[in-house]
């Protein structure tokens, strides 16, 4: 069979090129959205940071699959730079916790941690959205695969949990994976 002329391009052509346009607009934004780094914040004052956070909501991780509620993570500053941590939560039956340690990323004002739970692993811990008065903080990591929301207290005013979740949205992350967690003994909601 001959190839069709390229003075008449088949109906098949004509369709793919009428097409084209539209198939280029819908696919850019996606491209442009998801080659754009993940930017954690510029500066933390570690100093201000440590302490207890409530998990408001995540992207849990492997390890969290059996938590029910009341997550928590205590950090508290040590020497040169390493932070422990100090996670834990609620589960059907009792308490887990977890043990780690962070150090800071050089140059990175601090916003930039990588902690290790198991040596010689560690993970990278972004914080990308800070409040003013550190009374909430949203942690991510740049593949955008794990994301907290965490808040000095168990319960996060609308006005606040909004900007965060706008953060978190503007950054690329995939909010349907966000699952609220539960604090104070209360019950997760059935899906």
């Amino acid at each position: 069979m001959p190839w069709p002329s390229m003075s008449q391009p088949s109906t098949r052509s004509r369709n793919f090129l009428a097409a084209l346009p539209l198939l280029v607009a819908f696919a850019l934004p996606a491209t442009a959205s998801a080659a754009e780094e993940v930017q954690a914040v510029p500066q933390v004052d570690l100093g201000r940071y440590v302490g207890l956070w409530y998990e408001i909501g995540s992207f849990p991780m492997f390890f969290q699959r059996n938590c029910v509620g009341d997550t928590t993570a205590e950090y508290a500053a040590k020497d040169a730079g390493t932070i422990s941590v100090h996670n834990r939560c609620r589960t059907a039956d009792g308490f887990i916790e977890a043990q780690g340690r962070a150090t800071v990323v050089p140059e990175s004002g601090n916003g930039r941690l990588k902690v290790s739970f198991f040596w010689p692993f560690s993970s990278d811990y972004w914080i990308i959205g800070l409040d003013d008065e550190y009374r909430w903080a949203l942690v991510g990591n740049p593949n955008r695969k794990y994301l907290w929301l965490l808040s000095r207290t168990p319960q996060l005013d609308a006005a606040s949990l909004q900007k965060a979740l706008d953060i978190a949205a503007r950054q690329g992350f995939d909010l349907a994976n966000l699952r609220m967690t539960p604090q104070g003994g209360e019950l997760p909601m059935s899906r």
